[in-house]
């Protein structure tokens, strides 16, 4: 039995797919089921609540041999620390997991080893630790940033032209899809034949500054596409007055501030390990079909 977490999820419900098409038996754990697809009702096992509650959990690990873990993003109003909120919604699953002898895949960071704090990314690798020190047997799938996340900005590279993060436009910044998250995920959970703890760095074959990012972009949609850089004082302001609670303002600040130190960097990665898509192919696969769906040019 695969239990899966955060099924109606951009990665977990790619990892669903995928391992159903495994033919395992499949268990999910939903806080809403009527979201999930009906084809994923149908052929997997639901238990309804969150895999932060403990009770909720423990039921869903029973019989079960491996458990894909995501912690999903706290609320945007939510005052509370980053590394907080992970510790307290990972302490549960990952004791159960070790009790029961269930073996986990996680979604972390890239970046262990990196001196300094990092906000989301220092409370992910805090949940490493967390769940290593129970003695789960772990799989540590160590990404760098989303290429998914510019779809946030689908309206404003439509609209205006430009994207705009906080990291430093002259830095590369590595790259990976979901897509090849959830392939990697998946892998993990269908093969019985791994134990014991190891992290798996899982990046994009490119090392794009957000100005080649925004050439890409450019060259792919057919009209000039510029990136622009926000101080980061000032994406900690934007974000407040968005409605972002103080807390998750500073942690989105200090992610983006060890991303412009190298925190990506200071993980070691084989290069023979590059995921199959390269930043190019994801903007012709899924930004690009975005913007023709919505375009007024």
């Amino acid at each position: 039995m695969i239990v899966i977490t955060t099924p109606t999820g951009d990665i977990g419900r790619q990892v669903v797919d995928r391992v159903l098409e495994g033919g395992e038996a499949v268990r999910v754990i939903a806080r809403d089921p009527s979201r999930l697809p009906a084809r994923v009702r149908a052929r997997a096992e639901v238990v309804q609540g969150s895999h932060g509650d403990p009770g909720t959990v423990a039921k869903a690990l029973e019989g079960a041999d491996s458990l894909f873990w995501l912690v999903p993003p706290a609320g945007f109003h939510d005052a509370v620390n980053a590394k907080r909120y992970y510790l307290e919604f990972t302490r549960s699953a990952c004791r159960e997991a070790a009790r029961r002898d269930v073996r986990v895949v996680g979604v972390t960071s890239l970046g262990r080893g990196h001196q300094g704090e990092a906000g989301l990314l220092s409370a992910a690798l805090a949940m490493d630790e967390l769940i290593e020190a129970s003695g789960a047997a772990y799989r540590a799938l160590a990404m760098p940033f989303f290429m998914e996340n510019l779809l946030l900005q689908a309206a404003a590279i439509r609209e205006q032209g430009t994207f705009s993060l906080a990291n430093a436009a002259d830095r590369p910044l590595p790259t990976v899809a979901t897509r090849d998250v959830a392939s990697a995920a998946a892998s993990f959970l269908l093969d019985t034949s791994w134990s014991g703890q190891a992290r798996v760095p899982v990046a994009g074959p490119d090392h794009l500054t957000p100005e080649a990012m925004a050439e890409v972009i450019s060259g792919t949609l057919g009209r000039t596409v510029r990136y622009r850089q926000i101080p980061l004082a000032d994406f900690r302001t934007a974000m407040v007055r968005r409605g972002a609670s103080p807390a998750l303002a500073q942690d989105m600040a200090d992610m983006a501030e060890a991303q412009n130190d190298g925190i990506y960097d200071a993980e070691p990665r084989n290069p023979g390990s590059a995921t199959a898509t390269g930043f190019r192919q994801w903007c012709r696969a899924s930004l690009q079909p975005r913007q023709q769906a919505n375009s007024q040019w």
